[in-house]
């Protein structure tokens, strides 16, 4: 696959990836799949400065799965979904991953959020060879081929990147971008994507700023951007301290254009700067979720309106949901969850499952391609789509399609 974010740890400069245990025979045995049911587990941000993502990819998945149960199931098996809060927190991902693996309940682990809490738990799934299905993160690690249980969506964090600097410098002719990152692996993983990019065009960053995880403790950041004075800065980043560093530049005069990834999350970060926020332009990896002419996305919205009306008996759901990019990514997991179990009929196994996808040349969800394997190996590519979108913040908080960046006045 392409574009493997350096955070791997062969990768010069990089932070040491986790160790990644042989899958044992855990592969073939059948739990959590009961005559009448199969059950998922998700450890996920529901609560804290990351809660919106988490909501968000619980939202998607439970619409894909309550679709597929009004038709009666896969192969007559209703989806069920546990999902537990771990708040964005490497040690709580840890004990929920383990608490869902030994309570012999769960079949398979889906839409995890992020990259510290990913890192923590994939070796705890691995070890006990349980699918870890679309986590919310583009991070490299997640895409070596050395995993053997890991399925993954979306495009990566460097793909991202990538596309980023191509933009400002090839549409804009911008030549002085700095970066914003939060400390953690998450952060880090973005932060070399940028660096790997901006260095295939022999530029550097002229301001580098971080902060710490879980806070909005942006202010020594924010001064180190503005001495650099960037024409744009790249930001990685979760939606609150991303929003807050925003807000105090654009009141402050400091104004160059801001991008940032999907991380982010789309909708909260619009809702947070409110009439700020015009202009901000954040990179997507689902394609638009407001566009109704896309097959998928017009499923989508039908199976959000649907799981709306379940809201009363079903957590963090509400009765009125607003489409959204991280549903949307949760909603297209969930499908890419169904199209595994329906190739495998009534014997489903983990083994099955996992070949069903990672061995499957294509797999066409309305139209959203994604592309694995080439039929011969479940490690062959875990990565099943490479697109990357660019969006931005119009006038009235509502994101908008670009195709390109020229009209734009930097």
């Amino acid at each position: 696959m392409s574009d493997q974010a350096p955070d791997d740890a062969d990768a010069p400069g990089s932070i040491a990836a986790p160790a990644r245990p042989t899958v044992p025979d855990a592969l073939d045995v059948e739990t959590g799949v009961y005559p009448d049911r199969v059950v998922f587990g998700q450890s996920a941000a529901l609560s804290g400065s990351a809660a919106e993502l988490g909501v968000g990819m619980r939202l998607g998945i439970l619409a894909a799965f309550e679709e597929a149960n009004r038709a009666g199931g896969v192969n007559g098996r209703r989806l069920e979904l546990t999902s537990l809060d771990d708040r964005y927190e490497p040690n709580d991902a840890i004990k929920n991953t383990t608490a869902l693996i030994e309570s012999g309940d769960v079949f398979a682990l889906i839409g995890a959020v992020g990259t510290p809490t990913s890192r923590s738990a994939t070796p705890v799934a691995a070890a006990a060879g349980v699918p870890y299905v679309a986590p919310f993160t583009g991070a490299g690690f997640l895409r070596n081929d050395d995993w053997s249980n890991i399925v993954n969506l979306r495009a990566s964090y460097a793909q991202e990147t990538e596309e980023m600097v191509e933009r400002l410098t090839a549409d804009l002719g911008i030549e002085r971008i700095a970066v914003l990152f939060q400390d953690d692996s998450f952060g880090r993983a973005g932060y070399f994507g940028a660096l790997a990019a901006l260095e295939r065009r022999d530029m550097e960053p002229v301001a580098i700023g971080f902060y710490p995880r879980n806070t909005t403790a942006i202010k020594t950041a924010l001064l180190d951007l503005k001495a650099g004075e960037p024409e744009a800065v790249i930001m990685v980043g979760a939606y609150e301290p991303v929003g807050t560093l925003i807000s105090w530049s654009r009141n402050t005069g400091f104004d160059p254009v801001f991008i940032t990834l999907s991380f982010v999350g789309a909708n909260a970060l619009a809702n947070q700067l409110g009439a700020v926020g015009e202009g901000v332009l954040v990179t997507q990896v689902v394609p638009f979720p407001f566009d109704n002419s896309t097959p998928v996305v017009a499923a989508y919205q039908a199976a959000l309106e649907y799981v709306g009306t379940l809201h009363s008996t079903l957590d963090h759901v509400a009765p009125d949901p607003v489409p959204g990019f991280v549903s949307l990514e949760g909603y297209i997991a969930g499908r890419l969850a169904i199209a595994g179990l329906e190739q495998c009929g009534n014997a489903v196994t983990r083994r099955c499952f996992l070949n069903a996808i990672l061995g499957a040349d294509e797999v066409d969800i309305d139209g959203f391609t994604l592309y694995f394997g080439d039929g011969e190996s479940m490690t062959e590519d875990n990565q099943g789509s490479d697109a990357v979108f660019v969006t931005q913040i119009g006038s009235d908080g509502n994101y908008l399609p670009l195709d390109t960046l020229a009209s734009l006045d930097p």
